[in-house]
């Protein structure tokens, strides 16, 4: 046994000793820090203003908490939801030259099906999140997928080339899903899992968004071919739609059935500490202006917005640019897009773990933020090279970074913000993200037109270069990792010199009171 091992011993028996008339109560007696305030003494002296060692650490008790093994199944059950609302986010925009001929519209009103998502996100991102505060987050994801599987029937009625207002209508239910699934991710993460896989379980959560994503580039085309014959067309279009509304009503089912609000012991001391939060110490308006005014996230909200904007646009105009540059080319168009996806599938999974391990969090989101616009400099330069394959790789890059940022910012912005709602702090994030969305899809859509993939292309590595730049002013305050960190209590020597000890039950593998069933 090292110094400092005997040290810790040697102040814990200390701490043992030291508590006056049971006062300090153990295991699951330690419910909260309103409980230690009626017996702190301030130290030897009546005027002493600040506590005493032992005092302070009386202030951080350690509390039971446990891993419980269904934490997967909420995770998967939730990826699944909105793995379904993403794939028909995307079912129109992968093939959107034929469902222009099919319903006899232009590309702005196809471009909308997909901007729709966006749009509805803004005005609705507020009471959802007050929703997600005051009722949880299983009311939340059961609302969300009831909206889901509504869209999807709607527009199962749609495959008419008449029938464009209703398969919009449909589309614009499904965005309203969208609002209930987005802001899930870190919150459902540090609900149900432990400080060391947080990350890695926010990373699964966006990785649901991004299958759905995947599938959504990589079905419809073959799903629904470019025939010429009106009627064929109209059948594969609804075999499309039926497919999609089985599923949505599958998944809310198992929704209604299985999903859980929240395991019974927290999984982590910051939790543990959120939970003994009283109801009337929370104010939501307080909370909302509490992170405007918070710099470092604010810095965020504007980075995540740039880059995630980015590639809502790309997504959205994906089978313009490969079209443009390699006509009939619908299905490559959809494996390209396929390949952005998973290889950001695999981006996220690596950088949640990565933050899990070393919860370097700027300098993790600076590097993938720069390596983003590497990619997508790559991507619009080989473009028009006439190489597909060479589309394939650079597409890739592209999503491997650009894709795998989206936990990262999550993640980000709740170890900035902490110990303010998770739901609240990524719905702010995903609102700026959606505005930026519809703003550079208009836009770079427009430039498209006017002067080309390659001009609308720039456009967005500019924006791309701004968001690295802000994203390197952001000052990193890892408030979530500190609160979940050991408690060192600083004490004064005899020589006067101060000396740390760890707080008392903590070891190097974690809370003892911590337990997996």
């Amino acid at each position: 046994m090292n110094s400092q091992d005997e040290l810790s011993h040697e102040w814990a028996d200390s701490l043992d000793k030291a508590r006056v008339n049971d006062c300090t109560p153990t295991g699951k007696e330690r419910n909260s820090l309103r409980e230690y305030a009626h017996c702190l003494p301030l130290g030897d002296g009546d005027d002493t203003l600040e506590p005493s060692a032992i005092d302070t650490a009386r202030l951080f008790p350690l509390m039971e908490t446990r891993l419980y093994k269904r934490r997967w199944v909420m995770l998967f059950i939730f990826s699944a939801y909105s793995m379904s609302n993403a794939f028909m986010w995307l079912q129109y925009g992968i093939i959107s030259n034929i469902f222009m001929r099919f319903y006899s519209i232009g590309t702005l009103a196809i471009d909308w099906l997909s901007m729709i998502y966006f749009l509805t996100y803004i005005p609705l991102i507020l009471p959802v999140m007050w929703l997600l505060d005051n009722r949880g987050i299983r009311d939340v994801v059961v609302v969300g997928s009831a909206y889901n599987c509504i869209g999807a029937w709607i527009k199962t009625g749609s495959a008419d080339p008449s029938m464009f207002a209703l398969t919009f209508f449909g589309q614009f239910v499904c965005s309203v899903a969208t609002v209930y699934i987005l802001g899930i991710p870190s919150r459902l993460a540090s609900l149900w899992f432990g400080q060391q896989e947080v990350s890695t379980a926010c990373s699964i959560g966006v990785l649901g968004n991004q299958l759905g994503i995947a599938i959504g580039f990589l079905v419809p085309p073959i799903l629904v071919p470019n025939v010429d014959d009106m009627d064929e067309l109209a059948h594969h279009i609804s075999i499309m739609f039926y497919i999609s509304a089985g599923m949505a009503t599958a998944i809310l089912v198992l929704v209604v059935i299985v999903f859980q609000e929240k395991p019974e012991i927290p999984p982590s001391q910051a939790q543990a500490q959120a939970r003994n939060m009283q109801p009337d110490e929370y104010s939501y308006t307080a909370s909302i202006l509490s992170l405007l005014r918070n710099k470092p996230f604010m810095l965020l909200v504007v980075s995540y917005g740039l880059n995630v904007g980015c590639f809502y646009a790309i997504s959205t105009l994906l089978n313009r640019m490969i079209i443009e540059h390699y006509p009939g080319e619908e299905v490559n168009a959809g494996r390209i897009g396929l390949t952005i996806v998973i290889a950001g599938m695999a981006g996220s999974l690596i950088c949640g773990i990565w933050l899990d391990k070393t919860k370097t969090y700027k300098q993790t989101t600076l590097a993938v933020y720069i390596l983003s616009l590497t990619g997508m400099l790559a991507y619009t330069f080989t473009l028009n090279l006439g190489h597909l394959w060479v589309v394939f790789i650079t597409a890739g890059v592209l999503g491997f970074f650009m894709t795998g940022y989206l936990p990262l910012g999550f993640e980000y912005a709740v170890e900035l913000t902490y110990p303010e709602s998770e739901g609240t702090s990524s719905g702010l994030l995903n609102c700026s993200a959606q505005i930026f969305g519809i703003i550079f899809t208009i836009a770079q859509g427009k430039i498209m037109d006017y002067w080309g993939t390659l001009a609308g292309n720039i456009f967005l590595c500019i924006f791309l270069l701004i968001g690295t730049v802000v994203t390197g002013f952001i000052k990193s305050d890892l408030r979530r990792q500190k609160a979940n960190q050991q408690v060192e209590v600083q004490t004064v020597s005899p020589a006067g010199s101060l000396s740390s000890v760890q707080d008392y039950g903590a070891t190097s593998c974690g809370s003892p009171w911590q337990r997996q069933s």
